[in-house]
């Protein structure tokens, strides 16, 4: 499979230097996304960026159009997907700095879409393994070079927003297991897998959430501080992982490109046309052998 390896971009990250390219808008039949693409090259590889709040940073975490912005980058022929999102800490041992390479996920938000699939056409996807495992290698790696605190491996706790935690629901999360905190990442990472894009989340530490007795409540002239200094970092490990970015890959060892093989169980005369004429990029691949 060729590789074409999309970014998108969080607080903080709304634009992409060295990426050789042009603006351009790619339209959705799930609506806007959040803003138009920059495609082209970075050291040779095919890329795709979106800034996931638009540049200017003009949507909150609830009014993105998450369905409209991995739509897109499947139109665009995005194969590996890289999430970078600012997240608060939920544990002593990932301080603000810290990159986390998640790779579970637990879902909190309740106002937003959360499947291309539904009435008409219905399909179950696996969120076992929500993650690629080989595209989490590839960034692991790139960390390193650049010299970023990295740890492989973090629950990620998705909350609606756009108000912190409360500190009774900060100890909360804290007590089921979840290390970090954001607003972002769902349904992001379920309509990845849905349109069989393999994802990888790098969740960049800008605070201790409300829980930590010596920081207290969140102070949002401090997250804005760190997260400066994250997105310059964010920026040299995209560059970094460009570079070594394969043209060509296996498929994927947890499935990311296969997501769809078993999943929909309507069968085709039941099936809405309207529906299926939305699924085009994100489905197309089994729709077309119905």
């Amino acid at each position: 499979m060729d590789v074409t390896l999309g970014i998108i971009g969080g607080s903080g990250l709304y634009e992409l230097p060295g990426l050789q390219g042009e603006w351009e808008t790619i339209e959705s039949p799930w609506g806007e996304p959040s803003d138009q693409v920059l495609r082209g090259t970075l050291d040779g590889t095919r890329m795709v960026f979106l800034p996931r709040h638009g540049r200017g940073h003009g949507l909150d975490p609830t009014g993105i159009n998450y369905r409209a912005n991995i739509d897109v980058m499947k139109r665009a022929g995005v194969t590996d997907l890289v999430s970078l999102s600012a997240c608060g800490s939920l544990r002593e041992d990932l301080p603000p700095g810290m990159f986390v390479i998640v790779d579970q996920f637990i879902d909190r938000t309740f106002a937003r879409p959360k499947s291309f699939f539904g009435n008409g056409c219905v399909a179950h996807v696996s969120m076992a393994h929500p993650v690629s495992r080989d595209l989490g290698d590839r960034v692991e790696a790139a960390a390193k070079v650049v010299g970023v605190p990295v740890r492989r491996g973090g629950t990620y706790l998705a909350m609606e927003g756009p108000q912190f935690s409360s500190l009774a629901e900060s100890q909360l999360y804290r007590a089921w297991g979840a290390d970090v905190i954001g607003m972002t990442n769902m349904p992001e990472a379920k309509l990845a897998r849905e349109a069989e894009i393999a994802y990888a989340t790098v969740a960049m530490v800008t605070d201790f959430d409300s829980w930590h007795p010596e920081h207290g409540e969140v102070d949002i002239m401090s997250i804005i501080a760190t997260m400066t200094q994250n997105a310059d970092a964010a920026r040299n490990l995209v560059a970094t992982l460009a570079a070594a970015t394969p043209p060509t890959r296996e498929p994927c060892s947890t499935g990311s490109d296969m997501a769809l093989e078993t999943a929909i169980i309507t069968t085709p005369e039941a099936r809405d046309p309207a529906l299926l004429a939305k699924l085009d990029a994100v489905a197309g691949r089994v729709l077309s052998r119905s």
